[in-house]
């Protein structure tokens, strides 16, 4: 407890060094110097406040979606961007915006959600028919079929002129989040207290087929409520702020390699990290080239690769 209280300390001290950097003068002394109604006081409260709250929940969700992943395939090495989900609900929200731009956000979110669902349980089908002597197989499977979803998704939107746009949701960038354009990451959070309720469920799931059945458990249920969870989560954070790689890989190792697979006590710790770490990221791509900004998809991903490099080579071939 006293080390999880660090680490919700240390978030909240990047949450609020992330209030304080940007382009706009946005100081304690420009705040307390003029009234909240000025140019500081309406940055603070139109970008700056809810780029922050994006950013952990967008964090937390992606960080918890993956450990969720994790739970449910079996495996370490898997996360919405190694099985195909964030290609699947790219895909889905790029037809729903051709077929039914008038749509509001929420319905394409869902119908986004709804691609997700079915791409990861495509992904599932295809493991079950691919014979899988070793641990890095799973995630090499789902990176080709989200290849595939993919290059159908790149097809589609070269024809339509749409390329683009589909490059902006493939590219995490909170820059462009305002007050009242990521209200929908609350359904992120949803998620998370949701898998947090379920939690002693999917550890008992991560056993496999058998020790939950015979425990009493419906483990197709199960295994639907994490795809659920991993679905809308992976589509709400896609709709409002793009991919954001590695996230869910990495933070639910590192947890696991500090304290252990029983999810109960894991996702506090994921949710904290998951948000920290976008933080982190965030506030590096804001201060690397001042005044100009990187991505965060940027920074996660030179990041999450190094730390994936990492994680493949410390894990004994074979093992889960």
């Amino acid at each position: 407890m006293p080390a999880l209280l660090a680490g919700l300390a240390i978030t909240v001290a990047l949450a609020v060094i992330s209030l304080f950097v940007g382009v706009s003068d946005v100081s304690l002394a420009s705040l307390l110097s003029g009234e909240l109604g000025g140019r500081a006081g309406e940055v603070l409260l139109i970008s700056r406040i809810p780029r922050t709250v994006a950013l952990l929940l967008s964090g937390a969700s992606m960080a918890i979606a993956g450990l969720v992943m994790q739970m449910v395939v079996r495996n370490r090495f898997v996360e919405p961007g190694t099985t195909g989900t964030s290609e699947s609900a790219a895909l889905g929200f790029l037809v729903v915006t051709l077929l039914a731009p008038g749509w509001p956000l929420m319905g394409k979110m869902a119908v986004s959600a709804l691609f997700a669902l079915g791409g990861t349980a495509l992904f599932l089908r295809v493991l079950r028919a691919v014979p899988l002597r070793d641990v890095l197989l799973v995630p090499l499977v789902g990176i080709m079929l989200g290849g595939i979803v993919g290059a159908v998704s790149a097809f589609i939107a070269y024809r339509t002129n749409m390329m683009g746009t589909l490059l902006a949701w493939n590219m995490g960038d909170f820059s462009g989040v305002i007050r009242g354009r990521y209200e929908l990451l609350w359904f992120g959070l949803a998620g998370c207290l949701l898998a947090y309720l379920a939690a002693d469920r999917f550890t008992v799931a991560g056993m496999g087929k058998d020790f939950t059945t015979n425990l009493g458990l419906n483990y197709q249920h199960v295994m639907w409520l994490g795809l659920v969870i991993v679905s809308v989560v992976s589509a709400v954070v896609l709709v409002s702020v793009g991919s954001i790689p590695f996230l869910g890989l990495i933070v639910p190792n590192l947890v696991s390699m500090l304290i252990g697979d029983n999810m109960r006590r894991t996702v506090p710790w994921v949710a904290v990290g998951g948000a920290g770490m976008v933080l982190a990221c965030d506030i590096v791509g804001r201060l690397i080239r001042f005044p100009y900004e990187i991505p965060i998809s940027v920074v996660m991903g030179v990041v999450g690769s190094m730390l994936f490099l990492y994680l493949l080579l410390r894990t004994p071939r074979g093992a889960r």
